[in-house]
């Protein structure tokens, strides 16, 4: 079975640099013959999702978005598997569960909860600490005392790829 990654981030208001970060960390994500889990819609979500296809692993099912609406036409074109919930925000908890790993890019209120979520589902959580929002907020620190460990800071796509290459021991 193949890891899932979950990857939180904004819908919205994103530059263009953070754009490219997010496509580039899906297509990181596949070639390394993982899974990508997002919230399905636009935004960070998108972008990762885009990114996934471009990989040259990409088979077709590897792009998972777990759409807070009923109806799955509403999620982004590059999503491969649609989980329409129809449970709203509280759609976050299955993007947080799903992870093996989660990574959050910039980030608002919703990333937020998605990370908080994770860190209480005692997952892996690592945050692209260069692109803003909660993300870069977040990135080594700890957020309570039910853990001993930190949202890692990762500044780059290269960190990133360490990080889950450790995180999901995956073989170089």
């Amino acid at each position: 079975m193949k890891p899932v990654v979950s990857v939180f981030g904004s819908n919205s208001g994103i530059d263009d640099s953070v754009i490219a970060l997010a496509e580039d960390l899906g297509r990181l994500v596949v070639d390394l013959g993982c899974r990508v889990c997002t919230g399905g819609l636009s935004g960070i979500m998108e972008a990762v999702s885009r990114g996934a296809r471009s990989s040259e692993q990409w088979t077709g099912n590897e792009v998972i978005g777990i759409i807070p609406q009923d109806d799955p036409s509403l999620a982004n074109e590059f999503v491969d598997v649609v989980i329409p919930t129809g449970l709203g925000l509280y759609r976050n908890i299955m993007v947080a569960r799903a992870g093996d790993a989660c990574i959050a890019v910039c980030g608002g209120s919703g990333t937020l909860s998605e990370i908080a979520f994770a860190w209480q589902f005692k997952k892996p959580i690592a945050a692209m600490s260069t692109t803003g929002g909660w993300s870069q907020e977040l990135a080594g620190r700890c957020l309570d005392h039910r853990r001993d460990d930190h949202v890692v800071g990762l500044e780059d796509i290269a960190a990133a790829e360490s990080w889950l290459r450790d995180t999901l021991d995956l073989n170089e």
